[in-house]
């Protein structure tokens, strides 16, 4: 099914014409995505920063009251991945506001993505080198967040930002390279 025709997208376009009551409609159809995103996102453990609920329902928070005019599915995913990443951000920030100091544990970028939980000093070192990156390059950024955040696959990411995949490839060996610098000093 194309993006255009997915109920999703037919949804959010009601949305974005002013449908009130169409983002309300949307949350059962992607609510167990949504979940694993979260799922991805949290990478598990005890000590993760939110647990998935939390996450899915903050994010959501985020996402109903935005002036975004959605284009589609995809469109909606990665600005759902961009609202986790702030919420965890943020609560890590809220965490750490007492901690100040200290180097943070470095940040290992592996497409496996994370086997533990990610930490807050880890997080909010990768959240000011993603920062920093995008001041050097939107769509490398833009690409770490699909990726590391929301857990898309390549053909997922190239899809959500219209770029081919070898373009997801080679800017995400560039990103991790830049980032694992940026998160060693």
């Amino acid at each position: 099914m194309s993006s255009s025709s997915s109920p999703v997208t037919q949804l959010l376009h009601a949305a974005r014409d002013g449908d009130d009551d169409a983002l309300d409609a949307l949350i059962p159809m992607v609510y167990d995505e949504l979940r694993e995103l979260a799922r991805s996102v949290r990478r598990g453990g005890s000590n993760a920063t939110i647990d998935t609920t939390g996450l899915v329902h903050e994010a959501y928070e985020k996402l109903v009251p935005s002036d975004v005019e959605w284009n589609d599915r995809s469109h909606f995913f990665r600005v759902a991945a961009r609202a986790m990443r702030q919420v965890l951000i943020d609560a890590a920030r809220r965490r750490q506001a007492d901690k100040r100091g200290g180097k943070g544990p470095d940040v290992s970028f592996d497409d496996n993505l994370y086997a533990r939980p990610v930490d807050d000093a880890e997080l909010l070192a990768l959240d000011d080198a993603i920062n920093r990156l995008a001041e050097l390059d939107e769509r490398q950024a833009r690409i770490v967040e699909c990726r590391f955040f929301a857990g898309l696959t390549v053909a997922e990411t190239a899809a959500a930002l219209d770029i081919s995949e070898p373009t997801v490839y080679r800017d995400w060996r560039a990103a991790r390279a830049w980032l694992a610098a940026q998160l060693a000093d």
